[in-house]
């Protein structure tokens, strides 16, 4: 057990560690957990593409009926988001995830989902990780036991997406890049039925996603880039592998950063309603300056799509997300969902290409460069880097006086010209994150440069 570690993103392990005896732990904690907050209605148990995912959430399924639970499993392999969504929309009392995302295919992964469909907060994950024991199936075989029912998870998530989004994408063509991962035939598939000219890129199943991650950085898409780029179709669209992100390519810029993609989202939104925005502390400034300007507001978390769903039911915000590709908006799931949000760009581009808007955002507000370094820090050194790091914050960084200091997530340096600097422990990789924002790139790099000599001096 000691090899579990159970986060709000659940716990991620190579195959040589993530087994079926610890999935089946996992399971009776979540079941434990479930019982003690007196939930009796069925759970949901998806799964993504990779090729161990079915058979361990079969696993699942199984040590949840043994503990008295009816377990609804996708037809097929699925999004996450769809899972989300069909937590609230069928009253499940939860889900569990069997997914590793968008790490490489050695790897497994399994999350809990509870009722509200949003991520889990630290209350419920240390709940679960305080239940954590070997399988007690004491109602198999009884008529105690629950039942196994395999659902449709996409119709109700795809009519949901185009009653909340609607548009009509007649006479747009869009490149949709699955990565081979679960958002094949669901993102391209709601893009479609909506009106799109749809061109698909790896949208079949791969257990070993092309020999690579199905990560949609910039350095992954690159055959998406080009489809968009000779002018083959109006916007690129791709998932990561569960589709809960999502990243988006224009003609002009190719792959467009994901504050970009925020802040021209929030922009075409407020066109027709209003509502403040939720970003974490990593997330650019571009939010706060268009909000402003329609009078709107912005609130600040710490990095994790949990804080940023807790910060959108808080506030009853129109849009919330990060700048590594997860959003969500008013009227949704507070989950980041990679599908909707694929519609919801359609849309948008349908109405103002993306380029055209973030010129026009450029032009009215200002431009920004964000970009981010890691440096190497082991997981036990991290709380003492920051400990230190509150007694050497500097006076000034790449020239420019530091006017106030944030603690929201590590330290968040605001400098006097109104770029930043901000540093904080990764809470998945033995590294710290430096990450900058400024107005031009060579500005961008100087703070960066900076942050990362401040850090190493004390790792």
């Amino acid at each position: 057990m000691d090899e579990i570690s159970f986060g709000t993103d659940g716990w991620r392990a190579t195959l040589d560690t993530f087994t079926d005896r610890r999935v089946r732990i996992v399971g009776q904690a979540v079941a434990d957990t479930l019982a003690e907050r007196d939930h009796d209605a069925p759970v949901i148990v998806g799964y993504d593409a990779r090729p161990t995912s079915e058979g361990f959430a079969e696993s699942l399924a199984e040590v949840l009926t043994g503990n008295g639970f009816d377990v609804l499993l996708p037809e097929r392999d699925c999004p996450t988001p769809l899972v989300a969504y069909g937590i609230v929309e069928r009253g499940a009392a939860g889900a569990l995830m069997v997914t590793a995302s968008h790490n490489p295919p050695e790897y497994n992964g399994v999350k809990f989902i509870p009722d509200d469909g949003a991520p889990a907060l630290p209350d419920v994950t240390e709940e679960i990780v305080a239940n954590l024991r070997e399988p007690d199936l004491a109602a198999a075989g009884t008529d105690a036991e629950g039942t196994v029912e395999r659902v449709d998870l996409q119709t109700p998530h795809a009519e949901h997406a185009r009653d909340l989004v609607g548009g009509d994408l007649s006479g747009l063509t869009v490149a949709y890049d699955a990565m081979h991962g679960s958002g094949r035939g669901v993102t391209d598939a709601l893009l479609e039925a909506a009106g799109a000219d749809v061109i698909r890129l790896r949208c079949e199943r791969d257990p070993e996603f092309g020999g690579g991650s199905p990560e949609p950085a910039a350095e992954n898409l690159e055959t998406l880039v080009e489809h968009v780029g000779h002018g083959d179709a109006d916007l690129g669209i791709a998932n990561d592998g569960d589709a809960d992100r999502l990243a988006v390519v224009t003609p002009e810029r190719g792959y467009l950063d994901e504050n970009l993609f925020f802040a021209a989202t929030y922009d075409h939104l407020l066109a027709d309603d209003s509502g403040p925005a939720i970003r974490t502390v990593s997330t650019t400034f571009l939010i706060d300056r268009i909000a402003e300007a329609h009078g709107e507001t912005v609130f600040e978390t710490a990095v994790g799509f949990k804080w940023v769903a807790e910060a959108m039911g808080e506030h009853d915000a129109l849009m919330g997300g990060e700048e590594s590709g997860g959003f969500s908006v008013r009227g949704h799931v507070r989950e980041k969902d990679g599908v909707l949000m694929a519609l919801l760009a359609a849309v948008a581009a349908g109405e103002e290409s993306y380029d055209d808007r973030v010129d026009r955002l450029v032009d009215e507000h200002g431009r920004i460069v964000a970009d981010k370094v890691s440096v190497d820090c082991p997981d036990d050194e991290k709380a003492r880097v920051i400990d230190e790091l509150a007694d050497h914050i500097p006076d000034e960084v790449a020239g420019e006086d530091v006017a106030d200091v944030v603690t929201v997530d590590g330290f968040k340096l605001l400098l006097a010209d109104g770029s930043w600097l901000l540093v904080r422990p990764s809470g998945t990789e033995p590294k710290m994150r430096v990450y900058a924002e400024s107005g031009s790139e060579a500005h961008t790099a100087a703070i960066l440069d900076d942050g990362r000599e401040l850090v190493e001096a004390l790792v």
